[in-house]
């Protein structure tokens, strides 16, 4: 059953609207003053309000802004019953929020469909704010899967981190690192175009087709042809129109070695040195086109040293594409010198890194996703 709550500090009007709209069945509260009347919503949460205009105390407009400021209470429907009837005491009931009018003298017929309709938009916003409750718990259940499917850290024989923020409940970025074999590592970040739920299952796919080394008759160890494999497997054809850009190594740990190649993607960041006088940074990038715009894109390979005591960070471009509090957009440069400087630091570099970025960016939540991945040799 419905529930009305009627405000109107005439008496009269108070007995007629309820014993009306009681005899439609509905339940009818009233109030004789504003303050009441809040009072009133509050305890009873009504579906519909029917609140006069002219009252002393607070005044119909006062309370309307007051019951649709309220979360609570905004989805109840509004009706202000006046003898005003310009169009420029309209505009004033409706920027208070009001959805409806019913002028005196009241026609009861008017009255009765004014409320049937204002029940049917309420319950229609009911309805929706349950959908949009419902969808809300599924995505955070599929941020969670998503979570879950991300490697733990690493402690031995070297330390690996990550920190993951997606600029929704869902995002596009994904990363991974397992050994192929007791000496070599792969690690990979791909950052999917887009946002949302389109761009997080093309990355969860890629996820566990290299994790569980889906693709056949593919050489894991070489870079390249793993870049090469996915661009056949995910043209954006296919695919949603998604394409991804991702940046794969694997590291021999007896030889030193990173082999590496990227498709489209930031460089990694490979900082080396002892000493902040003596640090070397080196950029590690390869040509190629993103995964998924050209079936004919080619990767290559390259290959380097990995000094002792060195970091290897791989990230998106989510991290440094951040536009700050005076307008203008950080730079990839900026964010390196940000690595660079907590090179020598003790513990928690990565919180540290977030926490900056944190407070650089002017907006609540980042415009992109950002992911960060830190590799700590030795």
């Amino acid at each position: 059953m419905f529930q009305i709550l009627v405000i109107d500090d005439d008496i009269s009007i108070q007995i007629f609207l309820k014993r009306l709209l009681e005899k439609q069945g509905y339940q009818v509260v009233v109030a004789s003053d504003g303050d009441e009347g809040i009072t009133q919503a509050i305890a009873y949460r009504p579906a519909l309000i029917i609140c006069d205009w002219i009252m002393p105390g607070l005044n119909g407009l006062e309370v309307c802004n007051r019951i649709k400021t309220d979360p609570n209470l905004s989805a109840t429907f509004f009706i202000l019953l006046t003898s005003l009837d310009s169009v420029a005491d309209r505009v004033k009931g409706l920027d208070a929020g009001a959805d409806d009018f019913i002028t005196k003298p009241i026609e009861q017929n008017e009255l009765k469909a004014r409320v049937r309709a204002g029940l049917r938009l309420h319950q229609l916003s009911r309805d929706l704010q349950t959908q949009k409750l419902l969808l809300e718990t599924e995505l955070a259940e599929a941020a969670e899967y998503v979570r879950s499917l991300l490697p733990l850290p690493m402690t031995e024989p070297f330390t690996i981190n990550s920190r993951f923020i997606p600029s929704r409940q869902l995002g596009g970025d994904c990363f991974d690192y397992y050994w192929l074999d007791p000496d070599y590592l792969a690690v990979y970040l791909l950052d999917t175009a887009g946002h949302g739920l389109k761009a997080t299952l093309p990355s969860i796919s890629v996820l566990n087709l290299l994790r569980s080394r889906a693709l056949k008759s593919l050489d894991y160890y070489q870079p390249s042809d793993v870049l090469r494999a996915l661009n056949e497997t995910f043209q954006m054809n296919y695919q949603n129109d998604k394409y991804f850009t991702i940046w794969y190594g694997v590291y021999n740990r007896v030889k030193r070695q990173l082999i590496y190649a990227s498709a489209g993607h930031p460089p990694a960041v490979l900082v080396s040195g002892t000493s902040p006088k003596n640090t070397k940074i080196q950029l590690l990038r390869t040509p190629g086109m993103p995964v998924g715009m050209f079936p004919e894109a080619k990767y290559v390979d390259a290959y380097c040293y990995v000094e002792k005591f060195s970091s290897l960070y791989i990230f998106s471009d989510g991290a440094y594409e951040i536009t700050k509090l005076d307008g203008t957009l950080w730079s990839l440069d900026a964010f390196i010198q940000i690595l660079v400087s907590l090179q020598h630091t003790i513990g928690y570099q990565l919180d540290r890194i977030l926490n900056y970025l944190i407070a650089l960016n002017s907006k609540e939540a980042f415009d992109d996703d950002l992911s960060i991945l830190q590799v700590k040799f030795d």
